[in-house]
């Protein structure tokens, strides 16, 4: 079991590098990123970063600008599509996938399949998204099943109700949008819609407004909103509605998805979910659900009804944000836990999305780094999952003007456009600032501990706000702490909120002794897993841990609590290695199992100006080979994956980690250390925090022993 890490992702951004971008361009103009831009590269980097599932955002065809009449795809009125690129969340064919996406439209299917191979072969899920709620105006399917009627194809459009109707109808009205278009459009407007669908976020009538999602038609799933008296429900028989959505789930699952985010999942009825997850999860066991659902009130019953996750927005998000931005106190998340202790594994947490305003905008708080104490919270409070979106970490700010999305402090969903944050990150590295670089470390960090520490992806919570009242040593306007706690593993998290440097002193009660059943130790050494530095500590009943914090910061002290020793027991030690070359050559040997398919080397001399390794291998390489191996060390190096440590006990090594290569005195506790998820090996030497930290490798020099087909590499970094 790990904390699940979602990685939110817009393929249509994602990998479109065009330079040149115009307001409201078109995808010539601007371009627009593909399938084939998550390459198992590409995929390994995001894995790298923490996370354990990708949510492809805006896969299914939807709404657009762009012709693609032909290879067969019919057109959209460009009056009921928002921007060129059209919203992905205005369904034009749910057995579809979206065109723009493929290298070849005609094989868009085809390639959306090799992209979720793709996903899975570096070890991680696929999400998508599902839009019960309402369709885009024009809806047609044109790749259907065989023997499938097509939603409203059935429908009695004289009647504005129907149990049977798959829409909502005006009858004896046009759709009037007078409201939305400026007054040039609206002397020019030639789209009639007749008789009018309502509207997709639950408007009623002919006439919607601008802030309408009036490019959108509502479902119908059986439920009269304007009956006499208000509404009423006709789930009996099963809607036509309910059949008809189940089995386009039914079809995208069959596709090797592990996941949906469902869009605006409390505008349909909790009734359908019950139905249709029942359904799914029969078929589909391991597929999860996540809904968008806003309203408090209503969690419980959308959870009953089979939803394995909700959005936490309004209660979480909100008070984060707001905690960030100064309008409330961080003593304030207690009261957001609280609320929903009874459901706390149900909740996702996040920071960003597609709706929601880039932290480092302007409309936030202007710095990526000011949410960093918020985010280790978001990751470390409980054992449910977290959500991050393409670009937040590294700071990317939302403020480009980009067509229909206007400067928002949102990353367009609705054009043609490119991010120079996101391109810099996954494809070209070198021109990542300084900034941007520390800042996803941070992230990759953050994420790492919250998927590889037990205490904190399946351990128990303790909040000690309440014994930390404001006085000189703690401030909860600024300061939160809890503990997690699983086994033997404590960890203490403390985060500072605000701009300035601050040392903090933790009262640890009785009561969390207790409830936790933690020992007392007069004395135990305590690792800060976010700077790997150690000191010791008194843990006792009311006693103080004192913690030094930077500004917009956080600490995740880890004690063991269970060992007489102060730390897990491990061998002798008395090697002083330099870390930038120690860590080089755990990289140049995983490198070299890859590209030779040898074993790790068993001699080298590892040194800060010059080092020596040898490989047995099956040929001596060319000098083209030896410049490959140069220059995929400095490609990893680039790549800032993170150093992180992990305890395990001899029975519970890795399948790729042998006995065979530990020292014969090794300790029964056994030091593992992961470079990414490119290499593991056991080892208690020093460390970099990443891999940029590295500086640069050059190769000075080889030999080769026919005899003993040995390779020798000389070989030194430049931190």
């Amino acid at each position: 079991m790990k904390k699940i890490i979602i990685y939110q992702v817009l393929p249509r951004l994602f990998g479109n590098q065009h330079q040149d971008r115009i307001e409201n361009g078109t995808i010539v103009e601007n371009g627009v990123g593909k399938f084939s831009s998550f390459s198992l590269e590409t995929l390994h980097r995001i894995h790298s970063l923490g996370a354990t599932h990708v949510w492809y955002t805006g896969i299914i065809r939807h709404a657009s600008a762009t012709d693609y009449s032909a290879i067969g795809i019919p057109t959209q009125h460009p009056e009921i599509v928002k921007g060129k690129a059209g919203s992905p969340y205005a369904i034009t064919d749910y057995y579809d996938v979206d065109p723009d996406l493929a290298d070849d439209p005609k094989m868009r299917m085809e390639e959306w399949e090799q992209l979720i191979l793709r996903t899975h072969q570096t070890g991680m899920n696929v999400i998508m998204d599902f839009v019960p709620n309402h369709v885009a105006r024009e809806y047609h399917s044109i790749k259907r099943p065989s023997g499938t009627a097509d939603l409203g194809q059935n429908d009695n459009k004289d009647l504005h109700f129907s149990p049977s109707n798959n829409f909502y109808y005006c009858p004896g009205e046009h759709l009037d949008l007078s409201a939305v278009l400026s007054d040039e459009e609206r002397a020019k407007s030639t789209y009639d819609e007749y008789p009018a669908k309502c509207t997709g976020n639950d408007r009623f009538d002919s006439h919607p407004q601008r802030n309408d999602w009036y490019e959108t038609v509502k479902l119908n799933y059986g439920i009269n909103y304007t009956d006499f008296g208000g509404r009423s429900y006709h789930f009996d028989p099963v809607p036509d509605t309910w059949i008809k959505m189940t089995d386009i789930l039914l079809f995208w699952a069959s596709k090797g998805i592990d996941g949906f985010r469902c869009d605006m999942a409390e505008m349909v009825p909790a009734a359908f979910w019950s139905y249709a997850t029942t359904i799914l999860k029969n078929r589909f066991p391991q597929i999860i659900l996540i809904g968008e659902v806003y309203d408090p009130g209503q969690y419980r019953s959308y959870i009953k009804s089979g939803f394995d996750y909700l959005y936490d927005k309004v209660g979480m998000y909100d008070c984060i944000r707001d905690i960030i931005c100064q309008r409330r106190p961080a003593s304030s998340i207690t009261y957001q836990w609280q609320g929903t202790d009874d459901i706390k594994d149900h909740m996702l947490y996040f920071l960003e999305n597609h709706d929601e305003q880039r932290i480092a905008s302007d409309f936030f708080c202007g710095d990526g780094r000011k949410a960093i104490p918020g985010i280790i919270v978001s990751a470390f409070l409980r054992n449910n999952p977290f959500m991050l979106y393409s670009g937040q970490e590294v700071g990317e700010r939302g403020m480009d003007k980009e067509g229909f999305s206007g400067r928002d402090g949102r990353t367009t969903i609705f054009d043609y456009w490119s991010v120079d944050s996101v391109n810099a990150a996954y494809f070209n590295r070198q021109q990542m600032t300084a900034e941007e670089k520390q800042l996803m470390h941070d992230y990759q960090m953050i994420l790492h501990i919250a998927n590889q520490e037990k205490a904190i992806y399946d351990g128990e919570f303790f909040d000690l706000m309440y014994v930390n009242p404001q006085s000189e040593f703690f401030n909860p306007r600024n300061e939160f702490a809890f503990l997690r706690k699983k086994d033997e593993d404590l960890i203490l998290v403390v985060v500072n909120f605000s701009g300035t440097a601050v040392s903090s002193k933790v009262l640890i009660p009785k009561h969390a002794f207790t409830t936790l059943q933690l020992p007392e130790k007069e004395e135990v050494e305590g690792e800060d897993l976010m700077t790997m530095t150690r000191q010791k500590y008194q843990l006792t009943y009311d006693s103080y841990v004192q913690v030094e914090l930077e500004p917009y910061s956080g600490c995740a002290i880890r004690f063991n609590m269970q060992l007489e020793q102060n730390e897990p027991e491990l061998n002798i030690h008395n090697k002083e290695e330099f870390p930038p070359a120690h860590t080089a050559e755990h990289l140049l040997n995983q490198l070299m199992m890859r590209l030779y398919h040898c074993e790790r080397s068993r001699n080298a001399h590892i040194e800060r100006k010059k080092s020596k390794i040898s490989y047995i291998l099956d040929h001596k390489p060319t000098h083209q080979e030896e410049k490959m191996i140069e220059d995929k060390m400095n490609e990893l190096i680039n790549a800032d994956l993170p150093v992180t440590y992990e305890y395990v006990t001899r029975d519970n090594l890795p399948a790729d980690v042998k006995l065979d290569r530990l020292p014969s005195n090794a300790s029964e506790t056994i030091r593992l250390v992961r470079i990414g998820d490119f290499d593991v090996c056991p080892c208690i030497g020093k460390h970099v925090r990443s891999t940029s930290q590295i500086g640069s490798f050059q190769l000075l020099g080889t030999n080769w022993d026919e005899e003993k087909h040995s390779f020798r590499i000389r070989f030194r970094v430049h931190p």
